[in-house]
């Protein structure tokens, strides 16, 4: 077994041991998806299932007995279907490559799996993740019922995996804190390589559109042995920035404009996340660089409250302690509306610039598992009244960071034209986002390979 089967192997037996007596487990991989008439779209296995075992090849499925018993259903070698569709391990070759205590073909696993849970207690399986296998768990134990006459004992209870396997993956190991920084490398080599050809082919005169920007992004993210994008790209030019989910598109990209990236790959599993806003032709003019210090300041605030002890909405908090105090400070919100920076944020006049929170976890998944209340304290409830929307809203204590917890740091400002804001602030959108992993003293930056002040920008877009 290899170094890395054997880290997939320790977390199978963390698994098991949590699953109480008589507990077995249910984990099947993702479906290939069809995209049009005869072509699916290009397969990426499920995140708790590939958690659980590396295994990356579809129709598959592993079944986990509280003993650590660890069961494969994967497809059978075919060296027919191989010359169509590449290679394929086999249950052979997986006993001792993935670790597995047994392995079989996956068309063997309906008549299997019924007895893999007769005299057992308690099923698990992730619950609202895969289509139909609610039906299928109740089916094999309509097997099971059938043996009772034979002695089989039938499980009583079903429960969500989910619950388990999410407070695992929260707190990452050094293997995938490895891997999440490789990626972040590779993520942040796109973004300098986006920069820079932007400017370059502004000066030389050049028609560039977002997907020219997109492009560069693609690849040095398959250049440098990344498997995915992480997401879709957002490459979002001028008024388009403003637009938080917009996608890669035609737009032309000009001069005196700024340039919202988004964008991350994937890497052996994992995903990396980072947004910068640039000048496309690499200078910021001065109310764009007057907002992109405000966010920039907002987010070292977060970063510096980004650490073991804290809670998860403090980089939040101290977000929009920062860029409350700044839209006043600049005109975008009145002074004679809103007198003080408090009563900004209590009356939430903020969100009409500022309308999504400050990160979120990152791992296999760019919006990771996790609860992002704290376990501990779940029934610690307090009721507030959202000024904006007069919605009663039920409080909770957010997360405790931990070290290892990884999360994204991403404030913005939009700026859309509307009553009393300040023309020369229109159609201008920033966002800037780094990956950081907590640590007992602070947070380790990921994704800081591609310079993230103003004067480093347009050094960069100067080479």
């Amino acid at each position: 077994m290899t170094q890395s089967a054997t880290v997939y192997a320790q977390r199978r037996a963390r698994l098991a041991s949590q699953l109480g007596k008589g507990g077995i487990a249910v984990i099947p991989t993702a479906p290939e998806r069809q995209r049009n008439r005869d072509n699916s779209f290009l397969y990426r296995h499920d995140s708790y299932f590939y958690y659980l075992t590396g295994f990356t090849e579809p129709h598959a499925c592993l079944v986990l007995a509280a003993d650590g018993t660890s069961t494969l259903f994967c497809q059978p070698k075919d060296l027919e279907r191989e010359i169509w569709d590449g290679y394929r391990l086999g249950p052979e070759a997986a006993v001792t490559t993935l670790g597995m205590d047994a392995a079989f073909s996956v068309a063997e696993l309906p008549a299997r799996i019924p007895r893999l849970l007769e005299n057992t207690e308690c099923v698990w399986y992730p619950f609202a993740t895969h289509e139909g296998l609610a039906a299928q768990v109740d089916g094999w134990l309509n097997k099971v019922r059938a043996r009772v006459r034979f002695g089989a004992m039938c499980p009583t209870e079903q429960r969500d995996l989910c619950a388990l396997l999410d407070e695992m993956r929260l707190v990452k190991d050094a293997h995938e804190i490895d891997i999440m920084r490789r990626a972040g490398i590779i993520s942040a080599r796109a973004h300098v390589r986006t920069m820079q050809r932007s400017a370059r082919m502004l000066r030389a005169g050049e028609d560039v559109r977002e997907y020219h920007l997109d492009a560069e992004l693609l690849h040095e993210f398959r250049q440098s042995g990344a498997q995915y994008v992480a997401y879709d790209s957002i490459v979002a030019a001028g008024a388009n920035a403003c637009v938080l989910h917009y996608r890669a598109d035609k737009a032309p990209v000009r001069k005196g404009e700024l340039v919202l990236i988004d964008a991350g790959c994937e890497l052996d599993g994992y995903a990396s996340d980072i947004t910068r806003t640039f000048p496309a032709d690499g200078r910021f003019n001065g109310p764009q660089r007057a907002l992109y210090e405000l966010v920039l300041a907002s987010q070292e605030a977060a970063i510096a409250v980004t650490r073991a002890g804290k809670r998860f909405n403090d980089p939040h908090d101290a977000t929009v302690a920062v860029l409350a105090q700044g839209m006043l400070d600049l005109g975008l919100i009145d002074r004679n509306k809103h007198a003080t920076a408090q009563d900004v944020i209590e009356s939430r006049a903020y969100f009409q610039f500022y309308m999504h929170r400050t990160g979120h976890w990152l791992g296999m998944d760019v919006h990771d598992c996790g609860s992002y209340v704290e376990p501990s304290e779940i029934g610690v409830v307090s009721e507030r009244k959202d000024p904006l929307s007069g919605e009663l809203i039920k409080n909770r204590p957010s997360r405790i960071l931990r070290p290892g917890m990884v999360t994204t740091i991403e404030p913005g400002i939009y700026v859309r034209p509307a009553p009393g804001v300040p023309e020369q602030f229109h159609h201008i959108g920033i966002r800037i986002e780094d990956d950081a992993v907590v640590t007992e003293t602070g947070c380790e930056l990921l994704t800081r390979g591609v310079p993230v002040k103003a004067d480093d920008i347009e050094a960069l877009m100067r080479a």
